[in-house]
């Protein structure tokens, strides 16, 4: 089952949400100039894109995404403050050394050349600026996917293939630090970040698995009714839940940036 990443509003509601707060402790931690011509690549919904624009006083930005959907939803969400467009992370359709700063959030792990990506990045970054990127740490403290998981290899053992921590065990600091190093970056540094995902109710844990959109929910799609509602009832039996009805845990990303040699 390949994963589904298409379309933006359920995105949004599944991912994007979290994303954006990762994404404003990400740029915090870059500490950017402003007046820098950006590039965000595997854009998705817009969400560091957004912070960006918000945040940086960018000259220009440039995101991309593979799926026009997406770069629909985030052309919308962004306006005239930035140009979105269709393109492949492996072979960006950007000039060498035309910005000064690269960045992509949550897509590293699930391209299957990263060192690829970065080389990429690194060609169209000018000597001197900065490539940065941030992922989820699927096999270490991502507790709301992790509680899902546990409860889908429980009802359907299969689904252990499926499950994020076994198909990215290495989203970690030492892995983003091997391929910046392996790639030709100076000056690397790598940090952690840790949000929390709140949600009101059950409810609003629940539905963003049906959006198909991402591994997790692309198997909710898959499963027949039967199972479905097992896996639902099971999850609202087990998910720490207040005396509200409302549920936080924890999710962490690490992130890592590095130089161009000048």
């Amino acid at each position: 089952m390949k994963d589904s990443w298409e379309s933006g509003d359920p995105y949004e509601y599944y991912m994007g949400r979290w994303s954006f707060l990762v994404a404003e402790y990400f740029v915090d931690w870059l500490s950017p100039h402003s007046e820098l011509n950006w590039l965000d690549i595997g854009c998705g919904s817009g969400a560091l894109s957004e912070v960006i624009v918000n945040n940086c006083q960018p000259a220009s930005l440039t995101a991309i995404d593979q799926s026009e959907d997406f770069v629909r939803a985030a052309q919308k969400r962004l306006g005239n403050r930035a140009h979105c467009g269709v393109g492949n992370a492996l072979s960006l359709p950007l000039d060498e050394s035309s910005v000064n700063i690269a960045v992509s959030g949550l897509v590293l792990n699930f391209i299957s050349e990263p060192e690829k990506v970065l080389s990429e990045m690194m060609r169209v970054t000018e000597a001197g600026g900065t490539v940065a990127v941030y992922l989820w740490d699927y096999a270490g403290k991502m507790d709301f996917l992790r509680n899902f998981w546990n409860v889908a290899v429980e009802i359907k053992p299969e689904a252990l293939n499926l499950h994020e921590s076994k198909r990215f065990p290495d989203t970690n600091a030492a892995e983003l630090k091997r391929l910046f190093e392996s790639t030709g970056f100076v000056n690397i540094e790598t940090t952690s970040i840790e949000i929390i995902t709140h949600f009101r109710d059950f409810d609003d844990y629940w539905k963003p698995f049906l959006g198909g959109q991402g591994p997790a929910p692309s198997f909710v799609m898959s499963l027949d009714e039967n199972l479905k509602a097992r896996l639902r009832n099971i999850l609202k039996a087990r998910l720490p839940t207040k005396l509200d009805g409302s549920i936080s845990m924890v999710a962490r990303a690490w992130a890592a940036k590095g130089n161009i040699l000048q």
